[in-house]
């Protein structure tokens, strides 16, 4: 086996089926999109370069007339925003929890697993049932308790059916999250937690000081996985309220634009748009996190810049 590995040609004929599988599908189809996004392509066109028009679709799809295109994006920043400062803290606290050792704690990762393997259509269903205005759970809660319910219903209030939207992604992939952090918290070493505790170390100093910082690794992957996936969301809005006007995001209005009004080239602007800002987070994700020679982040060394000059100094340097 070691042999085969040795030789570059065995390693190419392993590798090659996935290059191919992976350029067919993912590769290709982004080039062709970069492609398509350069032209005026409707369905009285055809995608050839004698419709080119260069950069008008990009341009037009944030300041045309009528566009709902840079509200959507609001919407998915809005949406990341609270994936990692609601879902991912909450996930994180279950985790460490349940780490710490709690009776039933299989049934428990189990439970909190449950709405991930259930189809975003099955959830989506689900918390229209409970949003419905008649004999939703949360409405007969609410009022058993004299509170007010929103006039139109949840998902068709103008103040509440974005949350409304929000909250079923967020509550599905808890678990998800939860186990990924959970994993990695069961691989530190019992040494290490062992000689925490003899030190004085314990709850939230022993999560802060010595858990979390041991498991950034996973944290980093948590943190691409939620963010991509609200630049990517879709069908969970499609299905709680079609991506109408107030709960839009990226990949509903491509959608409309490309199947719906058959704008193909302003569509394939937006889906190059959407490919372009997850690749740009995930640059600036791998930046926050890798570390440099002198052992910090880019995060820390950014923080630094709010210290005073002998505060920023890295450990080890001479002061003056």
């Amino acid at each position: 086996m070691k042999r085969i590995l040795s030789n570059k040609w065995h390693i190419m004929v392993f590798v090659l089926p996935t290059v191919l599988f992976f350029s067919f599908f993912v590769i290709v189809p982004i080039v062709l999109s970069a492609y398509y996004s350069l032209l005026n392509w409707t369905t009285k066109t055809k995608p050839t370069l004698e419709y080119f028009v260069g950069f008008r679709n990009y341009i037009e799809m944030f300041t045309g007339k009528g566009t709902s295109f840079p509200r959507a994006v609001g919407h998915s920043l809005l949406y990341a925003g609270a994936s990692v400062f609601l879902q991912l803290p909450f996930s994180l606290f279950l985790a460490l929890l349940l780490a710490k050792g709690v009776k039933a704690e299989g049934f428990y990762q189990n439970l909190y697993f449950i709405p991930v393997i259930l189809s975003s259509v099955v959830v989506g269903q689900l918390w229209r049932k409970i949003y419905n205005n008649d004999y939703g759970l949360l409405n007969l809660f609410l009022r058993a308790i004299n509170v007010e319910t929103p006039k139109g219903g949840w998902l068709a209030n103008k103040g509440t059916r974005l949350w409304a939207t929000f909250v079923p992604v967020l509550w599905q992939y808890v678990g998800y999250h939860m186990l990924l952090m959970y994993g990695a918290l069961k691989s530190i070493s019992p040494d290490i937690i062992e000689a925490a505790t003899v030190d004085g170390a314990s709850g939230p100093t022993m999560a802060f000081h010595i858990q979390i910082p041991l498991i950034k690794p996973m944290l980093k992957v948590c943190l691409s996985f939620s963010l991509i996936g609200s630049f990517k969301l879709y069908d969970m809005v499609k299905i709680l309220t079609d991506g109408n006007i107030g709960t839009e995001v990226p990949a509903t209005t491509m959608y409309r634009e490309m199947f719906k009004s058959h704008n193909f080239g302003t569509g394939s602007a937006m889906a190059m748009f959407i490919v372009a800002e997850c690749l740009l987070f995930t640059v600036l994700l791998n930046a926050l996190f890798r570390e440099r020679a002198d052992g910090r982040t880019l995060r820390e060394r950014l923080s630094g810049l709010f210290r005073s000059a002998p505060d920023a100094l890295p450990k080890g340097a001479d002061r003056p």
